[in-house]
């Protein structure tokens, strides 16, 4: 059976690709990905000094013999008040490698669950102008689960700033679109220009590509040949 998605604002359904959206999920991967996105966005600017780098410390606090204490050569040590610490943070990046392709199986995995669980949803995207309240009256009678996650296209801005005033809602792009994102959201809504653009980065792009070519295709045969005639 096809897998599809209703129109939300508008009758009817709206067709997904298997390749994209009937994948089988596999919890292990989902958790690795996730665990990598949220990685990468850590800044890693901690730092702290060593006692080669805090200010002071440098004449021996007391004569090396007859204190009847234990030698030192400097404040700034370790187990001083004010020393340098050992072995702390240092700036460094959290992120961890990924394969291109694992990334983009988990992507389509976490979308599955979306439409094995009748939670997706696909409007047109055309706002003629930025009104939350077209926002609120467009989702009012699909779904109230929250929260929701508003996949649009880079061009439809005013899509975007009506939903992103909307209470546990986040705006993004395909682009932005990541694993966790899309785990996150218990209500997916995606612009016609959206689905269309995860067909083609995550589903088959030759079929994409030859629905796309074949009204050009079309127009080349309608042309009529140019004949010997014409040419002389």
């Amino acid at each position: 059976m096809a897998l599809q998605a209703p129109n939300v604002g508008g009758k009817g359904k709206t067709a997904l690709q298997d390749a994209v959206f009937g994948v089988e999920a596999r919890e292990s991967l989902l958790h690795e990905m996730v665990r990598a996105e949220q990685a990468s966005r850590r800044q890693g600017t901690h730092s702290t000094k060593t006692r080669g780098e805090v200010a002071g410390g440098r004449a021996k606090p007391f004569r090396q013999k007859g204190t009847g204490r234990a030698r030192q050569g400097t404040t700034r040590a370790a187990q001083f008040a004010g020393g340098g610490v050992v072995f702390g943070p240092q700036p460094r990046s959290y992120a961890v490698k990924v394969n291109r392709k694992a990334y983009l199986k988990a992507r389509r995995m976490a979308l599955s669950l979306h439409a094995a669980s009748d939670s997706i949803g696909v409007f047109d995207g055309a706002f003629d102008a930025p009104r939350t309240k077209d926002a609120v009256a467009l989702i009012a009678k699909w779904r109230e689960d929250r929260p929701l996650v508003v996949v649009i296209d880079d061009v439809e801005d005013a899509a975007a700033y009506s939903f992103r005033n909307l209470p546990k809602t986040v705006v993004l792009t395909v682009d932005e679109l990541g694993v966790e994102a899309i785990l996150w959201a218990r209500s997916l809504l995606l612009s016609e220009a959206a689905l269309d653009r995860i067909h083609w980065v995550l589903g088959e792009r030759e079929a994409v590509a030859v629905t796309a070519d074949a009204p050009a295709a079309e127009e080349a045969e309608a042309e009529p040949a140019a004949t010997e005639e014409d040419e002389s």
